[in-house]
């Protein structure tokens, strides 16, 4: 199994996860959704089948490349919210978790970005694949 195909799996999987926690246990989402976002409950709900969504959508050649981007700017859409959570100490079933989590989340999210437009084919920067190898999965 090439490193791609890994990539795009393990990115999958996470996304696979996160929207089934969005989907069973949205509180800790809505809590730290920012007061500007309209009906957070219904948002995180939205943003759980999104993500179930582009897990699956990574899974297809037909559907990789709209997936890959969809991912990427839904982490972007919604980096906003772990500022929230960092920024104003908004603890998660009574706990806080501190500057020791938000401050790697925060630093990791365009990582998350990226890893959505490469999983896509949309980029092969910095990690260049083969021709070929790009024509493949593409089909």
């Amino acid at each position: 199994m090439r490193s791609w195909t890994i990539a795009r799996s393990m990115l999958a999987a996470v996304y696979t996860l996160a929207g089934i926690m969005h989907l069973t246990r949205p509180a800790g989402f809505v809590a730290i959704t920012p007061h500007w976002v309209p009906s957070p409950e219904m948002m995180v709900m939205f943003t759980g089948f999104a993500e179930l969504a582009g897990a699956m959508g990574l899974m297809f050649p037909p559907t990789r490349r709209a997936a890959g981007m969809g991912l990427a700017i839904y982490a972007l859409c919604v980096w906003p919210a772990n500022f929230n959570h960092a920024l104003n100490d908004i603890p998660i079933n009574g706990m806080h978790l501190g500057w020791g989590y938000h401050g790697p989340r925060l630093a990791l999210q365009p990582l998350i970005i990226w890893w959505g437009l490469w999983a896509g084919g949309i980029t092969d920067w910095p990690i260049r694949r083969r021709r070929a190898a790009r024509q493949r999965h593409e089909r």
